[in-house]
């Protein structure tokens, strides 16, 4: 190859490098990160009342208010779930990036008060609710909004006669996470939905009486690779990272969440809500 070919194909190949990492970089940064996915699943258990036959939860997480995530972002999200006409919601953690720092907790509150579900709203600490001195912050945010904040606890959900449990750990990094303090004088044979911000503890949570954990943490990696998968995530996010896992008679299921932190990019992850419809099994 002469000199002057050779010249041309190297300017040719490092052009299309440069476009082609520029063009990655925008799409990670701006474009799939508001790219919102709705992912709907069935649960089908033989300890699902006839009458939550046909129920419809809403699981959001790791929204990260702050770090490049917005109000007026948030607020769109809000009525999306809305509109998705959920019976029950479940928020599985981390709602602002730095508590301490954020300058829109009024306006966030506010937000969450719209939400509708009528047969409750539901949610637990994350590790970010707990930093940055957030625990209190936090915990006011989702009570003045209608929530009932679960603390190493469980709650009957009741419809008619017939009632199903959620119960929520507090947030194993930063809390004070108490599994036999969360199920004591749990109902028997009742449907109980585990509500754990880190995925990885489905291991310990599998001996206790769950049937269905809800986790966020992962965010999905945030950048994935094909072939590769994550390339980066959070400790107690090491083995489950996205959907769902069968761990002994525990189904969990990992939210990618909302919003990003340390790096504000998303890659073949997009942010996701998922609405599962409970189905009484046989």
């Amino acid at each position: 190859m002469k000199r002057r070919d050779f010249l041309q194909t190297f300017f040719s190949l490092f052009v299309k490098g440069a476009l082609l990492s520029t063009a990655g970089y925008m799409y990670a940064k701006y474009i799939e990160p508001r790219q919102l996915t709705v992912r709907r699943y069935e649960i089908v258990h033989p300890l699902i009342p006839k009458s939550f036959d046909g129920c419809r939860l809403l699981q959001f997480s790791d929204v990260h208010l702050g770090y490049h995530y917005t109000v007026d972002h948030f607020q769109r999200v809000v009525k999306r779930m809305n509109d998705l006409d959920p019976h029950l919601i479940c928020f599985t953690g981390d709602l602002l990036d730095e508590p301490n720092k954020y300058e829109h907790v009024d306006a966030i509150t506010s937000l969450l008060e719209t939400l509708h579900a009528p047969l409750g709203k539901y949610c637990i600490y994350g590790n970010h609710d707990h930093g940055g001195y957030g625990t209190n912050i936090y915990k006011d945010m989702m009570e003045n909004a209608g929530f009932r904040l679960l603390v190493n606890e469980w709650v009957r959900v009741r419809q008619g006669n017939e009632q199903i449990v959620i119960a929520g750990l507090d947030d194993f990094m930063l809390g004070q996470p108490n599994f036999a303090k969360t199920v004591q004088q749990l109902p028997k044979e009742t449907y109980t939905i585990a509500l754990i911000h880190e995925p990885d503890l489905v291991t310990q949570a599998s001996v206790y009486p769950f049937h269905l954990q809800l986790s966020g943490h992962s965010h999905g990696g945030q950048i994935q690779l094909p072939w590769i998968g994550p390339l980066v995530t959070p400790p107690l996010a090491k083995q489950y990272v996205e959907g769902f896992y069968d761990v002994e008679q525990l189904t969990l299921y990992v939210n990618r969440g909302l919003g990003t932190t340390r790096m504000p990019f998303r890659f073949l992850t997009p942010p996701e809500l998922t609405l599962f419809t409970l189905k009484a099994g046989s």
